[in-house]
């Protein structure tokens, strides 16, 4: 145990240190993410969520191949908690960049060399957004993508999107947001899940049953 807590600490030190990418075009696997304001819905329903809603969400990586900083990664997974002082939307809606605190969950089956490197990429790939990193936890990830849903499982976090939305007319809905991630060939899905219960953050949420996810593939 003590060995454990060791590593999580000297994890949570390199992570606030600068990271710097390489290899690009080295690594490649599945994305999925969530917020807590819907990506897909009607201009009275986003206006009313613009200011108070949206600051908290999950993303999470599955790297199916490849290497980061010249680390392998092959079948490794990163998950990735948010908490932001403003909606995480914000820059798209024309408004500063919100301040960030994250809890990192790294995939227990890495290495150290491993773990830091999925959190350099998961820095990378979210251009930094991941900020400030408060905490990082090996934990045994299940990132699974059943056809039709993905469901994403680190301990203190759950997500389940699926793949299946209906694009209603409701209110002139139409897609607001993008993902908070490079992703190739983005899709909306609804998440049928979407919780964190940890501490780090200072907040718990639960935003099931929502237009308020993307799904896709990355490669860097």
């Amino acid at each position: 145990m003590r060995r454990t807590i060791l590593a999580a600490l000297a994890l949570i030190g390199l992570a606030a240190a600068p990271l710097v990418a390489g290899g690009k075009g080295t690594v490649n696997g599945a994305y999925v993410e969530a917020r807590t304001a819907e990506v897909f819905t009607g201009g009275c329903i986003m206006n009313s969520e613009a200011e108070t809603m949206g600051r908290q969400a999950v993303l999470a990586w599955k790297v199916d191949r490849g290497s980061f900083n010249g680390v392998s990664l092959d079948g490794l997974s990163i998950v990735a908690a948010l908490s932001g002082d403003r909606n995480l939307g914000m820059v798209e809606m024309g408004g500063g960049k919100p301040a960030v605190r994250s809890a990192m969950f790294v995939d227990n089956r890495a290495n150290p060399v491993q773990q830091i490197a999925l959190v350099a990429m998961a820095n990378e790939l979210s251009n930094g957004l991941v900020g400030d990193i408060v905490q990082v936890l090996p934990a045994p990830i299940q990132f699974t993508d059943r056809g039709g849903e993905i469901q994403v499982n680190a301990g203190q976090v759950a997500l389940d999107v699926s793949k299946h939305l209906t694009h209603e007319p409701t209110c002139g809905a139409m897609q607001w947001f993008h993902p908070l991630a490079a992703v190739d060939q983005a899709e909306v899905g609804l998440a049928a899940e979407h919780s964190f219960n940890g501490s780090a953050l200072g907040t718990r949420w639960s935003d099931p049953n929502r237009r308020s996810a993307f799904f896709g593939t990355f490669s860097y």
